[in-house]
């Protein structure tokens, strides 16, 4: 599993530009993520099988109420803290109207695909480790019922990225890796931010310290358990243990890979990465609902 390798949107073809249309559209969000992009480099077939797999437990109106509600316990933890978030307008940070416009727009997609990456993870996490993925017990319709179209629709842009970090955001960027303990890639959201230096900077300096603070402790652990609940209740638990990975034909290594692969991102920077993206969505004043009825 060569994680350097990646099939880019624009260079799918056939089903495989299907896969992709399909994330797009069951997550709601205009980009397809590195995850799926890496997996599909590597080995197709077994990319197209698993999101087979997963892409039920994205599809009901209870993970709608749990990815509103993963955005309200993050928030509501922070909120609860000493420090404010901030909130910044254009002319705060000096951008010009387009400027601002596609900075918060790009903000805006990773609060879309922040619960939906923390499900993924879990849910692939556990079951290449052979750990139990949803029990059957949830009674409610909204377990099975179709997750609300309009929900998350039609938000945010696009996401761009650089490639190497400003010089002048060297500081701010030593400074992310300390404390999401990284060490030398920058995770996507911050190579996005990177493409606005006043902003990034700005931001950076105003919430090292309240993701520094207990507040944001806290916000980590209870998205953590809204996670875990949820996935602990999903209606159709996906068959990619590795004695069905096996069955279809899966080699030991390719398992092996998979499982170091996925227990990589459920674990570790993730942890406080994810819980991050509605913190830097509302600091531009786009993050997404916070309740479902």
């Amino acid at each position: 599993m060569d994680t350097d390798r990646q099939l880019y949107e624009s260079q799918a073809t056939g089903w495989r530009a299907g896969v992709y249309d399909d994330v797009r559209a069951t997550f709601h969000a205009p980009v397809v993520n590195w995850i799926f992009r890496t997996l599909m480099a590597n080995d197709p077939e077994l990319t197209r099988y698993l999101w087979g797999q997963v892409k039920p437990t994205f599809t009901t109106r209870a993970f709608g109420q749990y990815s509103v509600a993963y955005r309200d316990a993050v928030l509501s933890a922070v909120e609860s803290g000493d420090r404010d978030l901030p909130r910044y307008r254009r002319a705060d940070l000096g951008l010009e109207p387009a400027e601002f416009r596609e900075l918060a727009g790009q903000a805006e997609t990773f609060d879309v695909v922040a619960p939906r990456l923390a499900v993924l993870f879990e849910v692939v996490d556990r079951s290449l480790r052979g750990d139990p993925v949803g029990d059957g017990d949830d009674e409610r319709a909204a377990a099975t019922e179709p997750m609300p179209a309009w929900l998350d629709r039609d938000r945010g842009r696009s996401p761009t990225m650089v490639d190497d970090v400003p010089a002048e955001l060297a500081d701010t960027a030593g400074g992310v890796r300390a404390f999401h303990g990284l060490d030398d890639d920058l995770p996507s959201i911050y190579r996005c931010l990177a493409q606005w230096p006043a902003y990034l900077r700005t931001a950076w300096d105003d919430l090292e310290p309240v993701f520094e603070s207990p507040a944001f402790d806290r916000a980590c652990e209870r998205a953590h358990e809204a996670t875990e609940a949820f996935v602990d209740s999903v209606p159709y638990p996906p068959r990619i243990a590795p004695d069905d990975l096996r069955t279809r034909g899966t080699d030991e290594a390719t398992i092996t890979e998979l499982q170091e692969l996925f227990e990589t991102f459920n674990r570790g920077p993730i942890e406080t990465v994810l819980p991050a993206l509605p913190a830097y969505a509302a600091t531009l004043n786009v993050a997404g609902r916070r309740e479902l009825d």
